[in-house]
């Protein structure tokens, strides 16, 4: 695999919601005072009417983003993954699931991409709690590009959506033709002896994986499960009756991530194995980004290795 660009998903993210601002008035955010981290610094300064920074405060920033939706505007909670799920949490089932509001959660520093930040500012439980709450769309982009591209798909549907980003550049991946659907997996490459299911960061490192194999003689198909709630079922289950061996990767405890949420599918099917790569639920540490994902096993190595485990 040739050497890709290299660009965080937040900066996809600062880029769109400053062209959907311009594109329309209703369209606001709501900052937790660390725009600069989650770039959406140019959008407060280009539409300062439609910016609003509640400071140090996310639990306040969720109550102000419900009523400013009660009155027909689309709001962005703008903060950090681990602030804008867990630090939110009961804002955002009583004020803004419950009510089914059109509230949009766009958080950076998702996963263990806050790296040197340490424990305390890495999300590793995020989209796994935030799915189990009713009406809730959970979703984290591969890269670049189709964080843009789904940020623009976010603000475009009704109701709350927690978006993940990453702190770190990740490899672009897509071109500016490819196409996304909220609640889609996006085929990247298909293939019939393995199937591998990645979201957000990890995509990249599935994509390499399956090349490598296939320099082996194992054909692996490779899906973007961008969207983890609502999961694509017809993805999973075309992957269960067709190949029947699948491995999950994500930057996300193994635990009520993608993962689970592959494996309540086959559990359901009774059938198909189900191989999780992921954060081994345990708390990050204070570390280079690619040396807490080797720690947790997230490696092309890792996914190479876990594929041959397979009776293929």
């Amino acid at each position: 695999m040739m050497e890709m660009t290299r660009k965080a998903t937040r900066e996809g993210f600062g880029e769109e919601i400053l062209a959907l601002g311009k594109q329309n008035q209703d369209i606001y955010v709501v900052d937790a005072d660390i725009a600069k981290s989650c770039k959406s610094t140019a959008f407060g300064t280009a539409y300062p009417k439609q910016h609003i920074n509640v400071g140090i405060a996310e639990q306040n920033a969720a109550g102000v983003a419900a009523g400013l939706a009660t009155t027909g505007k689309t709001p962005f909670v703008v903060t950090y993954a681990v602030f804008g799920s867990l630090r939110m949490c009961e804002m955002i089932r009583q004020e803004i699931c419950y009510p089914n509001l059109n509230v949009k959660i766009a958080c950076s520093h998702g996963g263990v991409t806050p790296a040197n930040d340490g424990a305390s500012h890495q999300a590793i439980e995020d989209m796994g709690v935030l799915r189990t709450i009713p009406n809730m769309t959970v979703i984290m982009p591969a890269d670049y590009i189709s964080a843009k591209k789904l940020t623009a798909a976010a603000a475009d549907m009704y109701g709350p959506c927690y978006i993940r980003f990453t702190r770190d550049a990740i490899p672009v991946i897509y071109d500016e033709s490819a196409e996304f659907k909220i609640g889609k997996a996006h085929l990247v490459k298909d293939g019939s002896d393995v199937a591998i299911i990645a979201n957000g960061d990890t995509v990249h490192l599935a994509i390499q994986a399956a090349e490598e194999l296939a320099r082996e003689g194992i054909s692996a198909k490779v899906l973007d499960m961008h969207t983890i709630k609502p999961l694509d079922v017809a993805a999973v289950t075309d992957c269960i009756e067709n190949i029947g061996k699948i491995i999950t990767v994500e930057d996300h405890n193994i635990l009520n991530g993608l993962g689970s949420a592959v494996c309540e599918v086959a559990a359901e099917m009774g059938k198909g194995q189900v191989k999780r790569i992921g954060i081994r639920d345990k708390f990050g540490e204070s570390a280079p980004y690619e040396r807490l994902l080797a720690k947790n096993g997230i490696t092309v190595e890792n996914l190479v290795a876990t594929a041959k485990s397979f009776d293929l």
